[in-house]
């Protein structure tokens, strides 16, 4: 430890203090900040603590610490610090969120912050102008890592938004030789299944896939929560048994109108009421340009159009819909496979490129972690 460093309790150096009760009803609109413990997310006409502050998530969103500026009204659902023992108020927002308070959260149902445990912890603290030069390089580093994280997390938008410019355009850009026809005309299957009497109670661990519309997203199909059933239930399904080469789609809910292909390595597989099956005929249509075809806006934005007709709300699309629905394509199926082909690769670049920037947002978030440890273990 650096000469005049001191290792004390926290208690000694910010003491917490839970925040205040303020029903609904008494939240009057003001210029007071209101802070909760998942933020400032409101203001009030009165103030309980004289600013600047600290606070951290006592419950719902435990661990969150914020600096408030000016006098506020903390919440019961966050701790603050009412006494700094006259040390730097922005010193000890760094020191609590390098503390990680999380780990002292107990209890069961709803998990509390223990203010005891934390008050218990002990911290190595510097002088006060040492904690004030300390509070000078974490600020100016991380106001920089804040603007290069925003900058790579809109690169990362950007490199979607490309994908997703180019695909619109490959579909309302139309050359000659595409011709229109219903998916009733182009498929040999449209068609949902149904969750197995007993619902999630009833899944296995392993045998046959349930794929629900949690699994089925945008180009790709997503595996975590994939649930499984016996052969018993599957052949009370066997009239939606998902095969090679299908395209799904999400016909209910939120996620209505995702759609991805089938990946080989979920077969043998069934689908629930709210996944359609769309079996295209090969010899018309292509199911990996009909994925593309389905997912760019111009036919997504139909869809979701579509279940809004007679009357029915935009959260479900019916098969009869899904028939009747119109698509434009390329008569000759290998240009579409030649269209599928050339959005794999443009896809592969994009996702590349998304791959790199996330990347750099997670090496900005090592390197504040990093800062932070340094600057409380007297290395900074």
């Amino acid at each position: 430890m650096k000469n005049g460093w001191q290792t004390k309790k926290l208690v000694d150096v910010a003491t917490l203090q839970r925040g205040f009760d303020l029903p609904t009803q008494d939240r009057v609109s003001g210029h007071v900040p209101l802070v909760t413990s998942s933020g400032i997310t409101d203001t009030h006409h009165k103030s309980a603590v004289r600013g600047p502050g600290v606070a951290t998530g006592r419950s719902g969103s435990i661990g969150n610490v914020f600096f408030i500026e000016e006098d506020f009204w903390p919440l019961n659902t966050v701790l603050y610090v009412k006494d700094f023992h006259d040390n730097d108020p922005r010193f000890v927002f760094h020191l609590l969120k390098n503390f990680d308070v999380k780990r002292f959260a107990s209890g069961t149902g709803v998990p509390t912050l223990n203010r005891n445990f934390v008050h218990n912890e002990l911290v190595n603290v510097p002088p006060l102008q040492e904690q004030r030069r300390i509070v000078g390089i974490l600020d100016d580093s991380f106001d920089g890592i804040a603007t290069a994280k925003a900058s790579a997390k809109e690169n990362v938008q950007n490199a979607r938004a490309l994908f997703e410019s180019h695909l619109q355009s490959v579909f309302t850009q139309r050359d000659a030789g595409w011709v229109e026809e219903t998916l009733k005309a182009l498929t040999t299957k449209i068609g949902s299944g149904a969750t197995p009497r007993g619902g999630g109670e009833t899944y296995k661990l392993e045998g046959i896939s349930l794929i629900r519309s949690l699994n089925v997203h945008d180009l790709g199909f997503r595996y975590p929560k994939l649930a499984f059933i016996d052969e018993v239930q599957a052949n009370e399904l066997s009239n939606v048994e998902v095969q090679p080469r299908d395209v799904l789609l999400n016909i209910t809910g939120a996620s209505v109108a995702r759609c991805c292909m089938v990946p080989n390595d979920v077969l043998p597989a069934r689908v629930n009421q709210h996944v359609s099956i769309i079996r295209p005929l090969f010899a018309k249509v292509d199911p990996h340009f009909l994925h593309y075809l389905l997912i760019s806006k111009p036919y997504k934005d139909k869809l979701l159009q579509t279940g809004e007709e007679g009357g029915s709300t935009r959260q479900a699309i019916t098969k009869a819909q899904i028939q009747e629905f119109v698509i434009h394509y390329p008569h000759d199926v290998e240009e579409q496979r030649l269209i599928a082909g050339k959005l794999d690769e443009f896809l592969k670049e994009t996702q590349d490129l998304e791959s790199i920037y996330q990347r750099k947002v997670a090496a900005l978030e090592a390197l504040k972690k990093s800062l932070l440890h340094q600057a409380f273990s007297g290395e900074l």
